[in-house]
């Protein structure tokens, strides 16, 4: 008996990890995709070249961080990767001649390199995403087929099976 006790203290505590004070904060703070998907919102409201897709001036980042210091430096990259990977802003990259900085005013002229990026980056998930309807389909049919073979057989059980 006297094991028992024992016993009990090397269980896990079936408490929170995550004390009641904490609760809230750690319930209110969103994930960071939640902040970069809420983030890139918040740009497309403020600076019309992220609202209207044009290609990015070289450093922006930099531009972001003086007119809004509040943001956090890995929510801004993860939310300039998920723009800037976007099929729109690809399409505006590969068609475009240069870059805007957050005035919408022309910096850089966009390099043939950086429009042949962006149109093999298309290509290329563009590929990929028929390849997966393919697949998806050839599985389908599979699916399919193998229903219809099911159920000849179980037609064919039931008919010779009343003899």
């Amino acid at each position: 008996m006297s094991s028992a006790p024992a016993a009990e203290t090397l269980t896990p505590s079936a408490e929170p990890a995550v004390s009641p004070e904490a609760a809230p904060v750690a319930a209110a703070t969103p994930s960071p995709v939640q902040a970069s998907r809420a983030l890139l919102k918040r740009l497309q409201e403020q600076f019309e070249v992220f609202r209207e897709c044009r290609p990015l001036a070289i450093g922006i980042d930099k531009q972001l961080l003086a007119k809004m210091p509040d943001l956090e430096k890995k929510v801004l990259r993860l939310t300039l990767r998920h723009h800037t990977n976007s099929v729109r802003y690809l399409k505006s990259v590969e068609k475009g001649t240069h870059r805007f900085d957050l005035e919408g005013n022309q910096s850089d002229a966009l390099t043939d390199e950086h429009r042949q990026h962006a149109a093999d980056t298309l290509k290329e998930r563009f590929k990929k995403d028929a390849e997966r309807r393919r697949s998806q389909q050839a599985a389908e049919r599979e699916a399919e087929a193998e229903k219809r073979r099911t159920e000849k057989l179980q037609e064919l059980a039931a008919k010779f099976s009343h003899r």
